[in-house]
């Protein structure tokens, strides 16, 4: 890992010489599809490079359609922009693995992915409706499969050249530390939602004894209560800095050796998680002495159902 003083071009190297993810990335996950592309395209304008996927998200193509039409305009290679996306959790048995990745190419317009991530370590009833459920309601689990067994499928598409890399989304420590052990080849990269109020600090330290690159969603919080931003710790030092508490929990999150995902449609919000600053050591051991609220944002982790998602209607 190399820090710069703007901290905007770290990047961490991933396992197996799969390449380097850029630490700033943008999160394709819009509460309105339709601003997806418009959206994409101002942030590869503002100078992100990183981008994060996924089937579940529903607007695969319209995030391809942005990058294509960037490329083709000759504005950057397919080579400097890293692409992540995600197999969802009705695809985990083996033999629907390389079509559901077949069909993110396409979607995405690539010829290969940077990083292919497993959703969530649950197994849903195989099929084309992504939300199953039965006549309660309830989600209905796949337990013909296991995460090992989707995991060495995942392995094959590493095999096979086209998928760069492999990891794993939504996943507790236990459940990693058990793939690890298992795995022809590790995850390079474990998806994790993380920010000052849930800093996952025993998952980080794993990862890094193990070359593992973890990447933070809602690094902000998801704008949800109790308000990360107005945390008195990060505003203090954001008056301090001349920047935003959003600014500073984003450095915050490269610095202690993480990537991170910020996602919005407004173009100056974009532009504002872009323009990161090294933090002084002392604002580091603040925010991590000081700031004790400890809340998870995202029950993904126990259900396999996302939660920042709409449900279909």
């Amino acid at each position: 890992m190399t820090i710069n003083d703007t901290l905007v071009d770290t990047r961490f190297s991933l396992l197996h010489g799969a390449g380097e993810m850029p630490a700033v990335g943008f999160g394709t996950l819009l509460r309105d599809l339709s601003t997806t592309t418009q959206a994409v395209t101002d942030a590869l304008e503002v100078g992100f490079r990183h981008f994060d996927c996924a089937e579940r998200y529903r607007n695969e193509a319209m995030v391809g359609s942005a990058i294509h039409d960037f490329i083709a305009k000759g504005k950057m290679r397919r080579e400097e922009v890293f692409i992540t996306t995600k197999l969802w959790n009705t695809n985990h048995r083996p033999e629907r693995v390389k079509p559901a990745f077949e069909a993110s190419c396409q979607r995405l317009q690539v010829d290969y992915i940077d990083c292919y991530l497993i959703h969530t370590p649950f197994a849903f009833k195989a099929g084309d409706d992504q939300d199953p459920r039965d006549f309660q309601g309830h989600i209905i689990y796949d337990g013909g499969v296991t995460l090992l067994e989707t995991w060495r499928a995942m392995e094959s598409l590493v095999d096979e050249g086209r998928c760069k890399s492999i990891g794993l989304s939504d996943i507790t420590l236990q459940a990693l530390k058990e793939i690890v052990a298992e795995a022809r080849i590790k995850p390079a990269v474990v998806q994790v939602e993380s920010h000052p109020y849930l800093p996952e600090w025993e998952l980080l330290e794993f990862c890094q004894q193990q070359g593992i690159v973890v990447l933070a969603f809602a690094p902000l919080g998801h704008g949800m209560q109790p308000n990360l931003l107005e945390d008195p710790v990060l505003i203090g030092i954001a008056q301090r800095m001349k920047k935003t508490p959003a600014q500073i929990a984003l450095a915050w999150a490269v610095q202690r050796g993480a990537a991170f995902l910020t996602t919005s449609a407004k173009r100056a919000r974009i532009e504002e998680n872009f323009n990161i600053s090294t933090l002084t050591g002392g604002a580091m051991h603040e925010i991590r002495e000081s700031i004790t609220t400890r809340i998870r944002f995202n029950s993904v982790v126990e259900t396999g159902v996302p939660g920042f998602i709409p449900s279909k209607k």
